[in-house]
């Protein structure tokens, strides 16, 4: 474990779906699902075609969201609620994890591109409350959505948090390019590696990794 790569790290940012949780609960298919029965009803469409409009968003403009409001016009709000309005009974509290992240010296931040609201249900579901200085949503940004780079700039400033001196924790090895180019280490954190000169490292047992660091 290169340790000496995170002794400049002072500040720690965590992705929220599918990294502080394993994708084994599979929360994000009850939220694509929920996705794609909201732009059915928004757009009068059909499941199929409702489907081929999310992905095509999400690959285009970096998520659902931003296409529905750069494209139609939409209000983010009630989208927000809608698709995060989901079942948590899968996810288990991790205590390892928990203590990991709480030894981690300095500032421990979550950033996603879901909302704020829907992260602290996530976060105390896990047993990780209190466990984070600040929780960031897309809303935070502008709702502009990571991968952008304007969005981790926004965060980052709101949180008064310098670059150079940050970690980027994210299973969406394409919301790496932007905190590598910033000069933050970055963090793969998913079950299968990914080679790329923007990924620094890989872990798929997140716990396990932050528990070497300190």
């Amino acid at each position: 474990m290169p340790m000496l790569d995170f002794n400049h790290v002072v500040t720690w940012v965590f992705d929220l779906d599918n990294t502080l949780y394993p994708p084994s609960a599979r929360l994000f298919d009850q939220i694509e699902a929920r996705m794609t029965q909201f732009v059915m009803d928004t757009l009068n469409v059909s499941r199929a075609e409702a489907d081929r409009l999310r992905q095509a968003y999400w690959r285009d403009h970096g998520t659902t969201l931003a296409g529905l409001m750069r494209l139609h016009d939409l209000e983010p709000g009630p989208y927000l609620r809608e698709v995060h309005d989901i079942s948590l009974d899968h996810l288990e509290a991790d205590p390892g994890l928990n203590a990991a992240i709480r030894a981690l010296p300095g500032r421990r931040i979550v950033y996603t591109n879901g909302s704020a609201p829907y992260a602290e249900r996530v976060i105390a579901r896990r047993g990780l409350s209190g466990a984070f200085d600040a929780i960031y949503g897309v809303e935070h940004a502008g709702y502009r959505p990571k991968p952008e780079p304007e969005a981790f700039h926004a965060i980052l400033a709101r949180d008064g948090t310098t670059p150079g001196s940050a970690a980027m924790f994210e299973d969406d090895p394409r919301n790496l390019a932007a905190p590598h180019a910033m000069g933050m280490r970055t963090v793969h954190v998913a079950p299968e590696r990914i080679e790329a000169e923007h990924i620094h490292h890989h872990t798929d047992d997140l716990g396990g990794f932050l528990a070497r660091l300190i």
